[in-house]
């Protein structure tokens, strides 16, 4: 949005421009092949998800990767969830303990974690101070 309006982008701002979709493009260059989210599922007012689910306020949050055809789920101490999308659509059948899906959700779990790695707070991580202000450098992210 901020490259639509002319706007200068700071170097915090993560992502790169949609505008290429715009143009007609199949994708920009590097364009990522899985969506991902975080969903933070505690409330303040109804302590009932915790109790349910043995949790602290604090660990009632999750982060999902889904590509194509499959979909990780990691919670901060529940067991995984593992969906073939293709195969089960509704997502009912949990395949994080079967065998023969072992090394598949490891990859999506090492995918996770490096995706959160690479997009973990970045407020400072482009700006240095110095004695004459501070200094900025963009970063090739993708």
């Amino acid at each position: 949005m901020l490259q639509a309006i002319g706007a200068e982008i700071p170097v915090q701002c993560d992502g790169i421009s949609l505008a290429p979709f715009l143009d007609g493009a199949s994708s920009p260059d590097k364009w990522r092949s899985e969506a991902h989210w975080e969903f933070d599922f505690r409330d303040p007012a109804d302590d009932s998800a915790e109790r349910e689910l043995g949790l602290t306020m604090h660990q009632c949050t999750m982060n999902i990767i889904r590509g194509d055809r499959y979909k990780y789920v990691h919670f901060t101490s529940l067991p995984p969830l593992f969906f073939d999308l293709e195969k089960d659509p509704g997502e009912f059948v949990n395949l994080a303990g079967v065998a023969e899906y072992a090394p598949l959700v490891l990859e999506y779990a090492q995918k996770l974690l490096s995706w959160r790695m690479n997009h973990d707070e970045q407020t400072l991580t482009h700006i240095t101070l110095s004695d004459d202000g501070p200094i900025t450098r963009r970063s090739a992210r993708y």
